[in-house]
């Protein structure tokens, strides 16, 4: 067995165990780094393909309008579009350096883990990123769909001339939305898998999580209004009773193999 081998690795993981406070926080830093590397790339592309991206960024209030009137965006202040750019071009730096961001995490807190943890973390960081993107694809057909219900409230009488800074913001923040919304089920399954919830738990919780996932949806949407909570806080409900049945098959199978 050379020293490359599984007893190398194993010694490593001793030698990560034992590290000093000091040692910890430099590798933290170290990882810290690398993933503020990435963020920042992410938004110097953002930034650099935003010519490009802006008629992608106005397709769900050109589908909300239609025909009916054109979807040009004002801005009100000259440092506006500086401003717009520069928030698109965060929120890109975010979901394209997210992969990297969980990555480092992954890799930080994984000689802490027992081999079970292991087995279960590694699977739910990449499927965070696969259920992300699949929270960013309902919002795409979600939002034109609750723009054109928000713009329609006003009547005939009410042309829409949406500002560039308050529209970006609402399509941005609504698509982050989406996005963490969708990692819902993934840390409901993992609290399962891992023994912390259990259906019966659920079952009894279920009136105060109802008011909890309408709270939270209050709190991460830009507007106030009745038609985005309900289109935010609807999939967290379903997500949560999702996740009982999800419980209860799990505890239907430990029961058959005598787990308890």
């Amino acid at each position: 067995m050379t020293e490359d081998g599984p007893s190398a690795a194993a010694g490593g993981l001793r030698r990560r165990d034992e590290m000093s406070l000091a040692e910890h926080l430099r590798e933290l830093r170290s990882r810290l780094a690398r993933a503020g590397l990435a963020l920042t790339a992410g938004a110097v592309a953002g930034y650099a393909v935003f010519p490009v991206g802006i008629d992608l960024l106005l397709a769900p209030y050109c589908e909300a309008v239609g025909s009916a009137g054109r979807c040009d965006l004002v801005v009100l202040g000259p440092l506006d579009p500086f401003f717009v750019r520069m928030r698109t071009a965060f929120v890109v730096g975010l979901v394209v350096g997210a992969p990297v961001l969980l990555y480092q995490a992954w890799r930080f807190v994984r000689p802490g883990l027992t081999t079970r943890e292991r087995r279960f973390v590694l699977p739910f960081v990449l499927l965070s990123q696969v259920m992300f993107a699949v929270g960013i694809a309902f919002a795409s057909w979600v939002i034109p769909r609750g723009l054109g219900i928000l713009l329609d409230l006003g009547g005939d009488g009410i042309t829409p001339l949406l500002g560039a800074r308050e529209y970006l913001a609402f399509l941005l923040t609504m698509g982050l939305a989406f996005g963490i919304v969708f990692e819902l089920p993934l840390v409901l399954a993992f609290l399962v898998l891992a023994g912390v919830l259990t259906a019966a738990r659920m079952r009894s919780f279920r009136r105060y999580a109802v008011v909890i996932n309408v709270i939270a949806a209050a709190l991460i949407t830009p507007t106030g209004d009745a038609v985005t909570l309900l289109l935010v806080a609807g999939p967290m409900v379903v997500f949560y009773e999702l996740a009982i049945v999800f419980a209860r098959l799990v505890e239907r199978a430990r029961r058959g193999r005598g787990e308890s």
